[in-house]
């Protein structure tokens, strides 16, 4: 992980602004090892190192860094790059752009950050009706890549009964992760009386899942950060449990929930998976650029 690689390579302390991840144990375990959060540029002090988080930043902030003497590692995701790549474009091609996402979200304000001129967030297919734009014919929309495929899709079928002639970019910006794992709550939906989410609160594609479970009929689903908050009183007449995790959730903590069940009688496991990932992101360029500086160094000594 991008903060683990920077505190090994720099030492602590190193800053990490905002959440790396929406996971709280990921976030308690950096803490442990040196990382300090921070909510805003300013919190860190003059010189110091600070990772920008996977959800992305607006221009702005890179800004504000670069006026502190700031050493920044850019941990942005790459799928977010994207939404943001794609942001300047259509910006720069002179189209409004709605932005289908949660207000308040990390990731909206850094797209948004973009290109705030142009950027109308749409927040649901409710939204769709009071949007405003320059020219009905010159508009495009993106959405926050950690939402709901069913609810992103209603929101633009809405927006395109208001725009007909609406553009979207060329590939969905869903993440792959995100779109995966409500793919197999899908799947599995008709075979369970209850499906625990293993995440944080304030992880939307968590969040997410447990929507999806819902929507698609599952009697009872929850959403835990361990094994620790799932209840006995959850399982009482209950034959099939289902679990899954949000996208940044670590393996060992669904072994916890999936060991907590197996104590209670639910040992049997069928594994269901609804794509294979085998894709892998680099470290941002400038810790692989430290990193190599490094390596040379210890070889010419």
């Amino acid at each position: 992980m991008t903060v683990e690689k920077a505190l090994e390579l720099y030492g602590s302390p190193v800053y990490v602004r905002k959440q790396i991840v929406h996971n709280l144990h990921v976030v308690k375990t950096l803490e442990a090892k040196g990382a300090i959060f921070v909510e805003e540029t300013e919190e860190v002090p003059e010189g110091a190192t600070v990772v920008f988080s996977a959800h992305g930043v607006a221009p702005t902030v890179h800004e504000e860094a670069s006026a502190r003497q700031l050493r920044t590692i850019d941990a942005t995701c790459p799928l977010v790059s994207k939404v943001h790549h794609e942001a300047r474009r259509f910006a720069r091609e002179d189209y409004d752009i709605l932005l289908i996402g949660h207000e308040g979200h990390e990731e909206v304000v850094g797209t948004t950050g973009q290109a705030p001129d142009r950027i109308h967030l749409v927040d649901g297919p409710e939204d769709a009706a009071g949007v405003k734009v320059r020219d009905p014919e010159r508009v495009a929309f993106l959405s926050q890549t950690t939402l709901s495929v069913d609810e992103t899709m209603t929101t633009v079928d809405a927006l395109r009964e208001r725009f007909p002639h609406l553009q979207g970019p060329p590939n969905s910006d869903i993440c792959y992760a995100t779109q995966n794992r409500q793919v197999a709550v899908k799947e599995i939906a008709e075979k369970v009386e209850l499906l625990i989410v293993v995440g944080s609160r304030n992880s939307s594609n968590s969040v997410r899942l447990v929507e999806v479970a819902l929507d698609a009929g599952v009697p009872a689903s929850y959403l835990v950060d361990d094994s620790t908050e799932v209840e006995e009183a959850w399982l009482d007449g209950i034959q099939t449990v289902g679990v899954t995790s949000g996208a940044s959730v670590p393996e060992e903590l669904v072994i916890g929930v999936m060991a907590w069940l197996a104590e209670r009688g639910f040992g049997d496991v069928e594994e269901v998976t609804s794509a294979d990932e085998h894709l892998l992101f680099a470290l941002p360029p400038e810790l692989r650029r430290d990193i190599r500086a490094k390596e040379r160094e210890a070889a010419a000594s």
